[in-house]
């Protein structure tokens, strides 16, 4: 008899077992005892799972990884930056490249503001270098018009016509819809918040005891039905009867916009004025929503980051330059700026020596890696076969792959299996009496499955919703009464369910 102690180690957990494992025909294998060993929660983690939050004790760990990476990866560009320096003799070993004696903390900060206008030394100029390799902007594919660099990010082009026309958001949004532009552009915050901050302005002359800086600060942040709460108990408001309704009300809306900056509004209107301004502000996130609004006071100050950050700190020595954070187009247009003007002085700074710093070194970012090995191979259609491997055989599982979750295929395929599993429970039980057509005229509590009808129905529903309640269910079923399903709510056809959203509001 042999004994064998197994383990199973996970992240979270050990589990172990000891058991017996026949070695003849006389003995019979048996386990002798198993268990498994827990990880003990944290007081957050526990105090999340009493709350009912879900724990995820892998996600602290997978932030802690990702900034010894991204930590690993400036280490690797600043090293090889340094090496080009060197080898183009900008620096020596014995260059000092940090502020050094009596008020020069803000040394390399002054420089990098000086370099886009005026000379300053190779020395410097290599400072200033190292000082954009550590902190390189946010770069978003999500905000960029196209793929190429150089390109402006979305919003530059209409915030540049707002301010050369004078124009609101409102306003131009007005003008895009008569000329036929259905989609709307994307807004900076500051210009959404310009809008509600002159509208309130103007019409504070008429309604002096409503409009109240403290009213304003309430309605800060709120989102649509929040705004129209707060808005409702401070004017004392019923609601405006529409009789627009899609295009129309759209339309509607806009003019309202425009017509609240030159004359006085209902309050009923203004709520609503309100409630479409700050429905546009609680789109866009915050953080993406500053980093904007900072991109678009370079752009029209005509400053570089470094100028920016100089005069901050210039008015305020204790200004925190900490999460202010700039595009990286912003970073990349600073580059050109400096180098543009450094080349002037320096013929060392050549168009080879810009690439490879620029587009090698410091700007350098990896291609996203492809996650299709992540989908596992189909189970039905997979087969083993034998490769060779560091002089080993060993054991592979080759086929066809899974559909992502993504694919509507997946999506069309879970409906059907959660349909399949839907029970109704009431007097859905026929009894044996039947009328003339050889139908159940009476029932009795129970519980039974979807026909194939009712199947049929709710998927053409769920195959363009994301989800439907039990008491949507029962209400596309004609089921009035006591009846319940064994489903709060069943998932629909995510993937459609955006695309059909997008065709809508495209239609619209």
């Amino acid at each position: 008899m042999k004994k064998i102690l197994g383990l199973d180690l996970g992240t979270n957990s050990i589990g172990w077992a000891v058991v017996n494992e026949a070695e003849n025909e006389t003995e019979q294998s048996s386990i002798i005892k198993i268990g498994v060993r827990v990880n003990p929660l944290t007081t957050d983690e526990l105090g999340n799972f009493e709350k009912g939050k879900s724990i995820t004790t892998n996600s602290d760990r997978t932030l802690k990884r990702s900034a010894r990476r991204n930590l690993q990866r400036y280490k690797i560009r600043k090293e090889a930056l340094i090496k080009i320096l060197k080898n183009n003799n900008f620096i020596t070993d014995d260059t000092i490249l940090s502020e050094q004696g009596n008020k020069t903390t803000f040394e390399t900060y002054s420089l990098r503001a000086k370099a886009a206008d005026e000379e300053i030394t190779l020395t410097e100029f290599a400072r200033v270098l190292l000082m954009l390799n550590k902190k390189r902007g946010y770069k978003s594919s999500r905000k960029a018009k196209s793929t190429d660099e150089g390109q402006l990010i979305d919003g530059m082009s209409v915030a540049r016509e707002l301010y050369d026309r004078d124009l609101t958001p409102g306003q131009f949004l007005l003008e895009q819809i008569y000329k036929g532009v259905k989609t709307e552009p994307d807004f900076y915050r500051s210009d959404l918040q310009s809008e509600f901050d002159k509208i309130w302005e103007f019409q504070k002359q008429y309604y002096s005891e409503l409009f109240t800086d403290e009213l304003k600060e309430q309605l800060k942040g709120k989102n649509k039905g929040q705004t129209w709460t707060i808005c409702q108990k401070a004017f004392n408001i019923e609601g405006e009867s529409r009789t627009t309704k899609g295009v129309e009300q759209k339309i509607e809306n806009y003019q309202w916009r425009a017509d609240s900056l030159k004359e006085q509004m209902t309050l009923e209107q203004l709520t609503i004025v309100f409630q479409e301004i700050n429905s546009q502000l609680n789109k866009s996130s915050n953080y993406l929503g500053n980093i904007s609004d900072r991109s678009k006071e370079l752009y029209f100050n005509h400053q570089t980051v470094g100028q920016y950050l100089y005069e901050k700190l210039s008015q305020n020595s204790h200004y925190s330059t900490k999460n202010k954070v700039f595009y990286r187009q912003d970073y990349l247009d600073e580059f050109e700026t400096l180098w543009e003007t450094q080349s002037k002085y320096h013929k060392e700074l050549t168009d080879e020596l810009k690439k490879e710093i620029r587009d090698v070194i410091i700007f350098y970012q990896r291609p996203l890696k492809s996650q299709k090995g992540l989908l596992s191979i189909c189970e039905l259609e997979g087969r083993e076969i034998e490769i060779e491997k560091n002089g080993k055989k060993i054991t592979k599982i080759i086929g066809p792959r899974v559909s992502p979750k993504s694919s509507p295929i997946f999506q069309e395929s879970k409906i059907w299996q959660i349909l399949n599993n839907v029970q109704i429970e009431g007097n859905v039980i026929p009894n044996v009496q039947q009328d003339l057509f050889g139908e159940a005229t009476e029932f009795k509590y129970g519980k039974r499955p979807l026909t194939q009808e009712e199947k049929q129905t709710l998927f053409s529903e769920l195959n363009i919703k994301e989800k439907l309640t039990s008491s949507q269910v029962l209400q596309i079923l004609e089921m009035k009464g006591d009846y319940k399903l064994n489903y709060k709510e069943i998932e629909g056809n995510k993937t459609r369910a955006l695309f059909f959203k997008a065709f809508q509001e495209i239609i619209e």
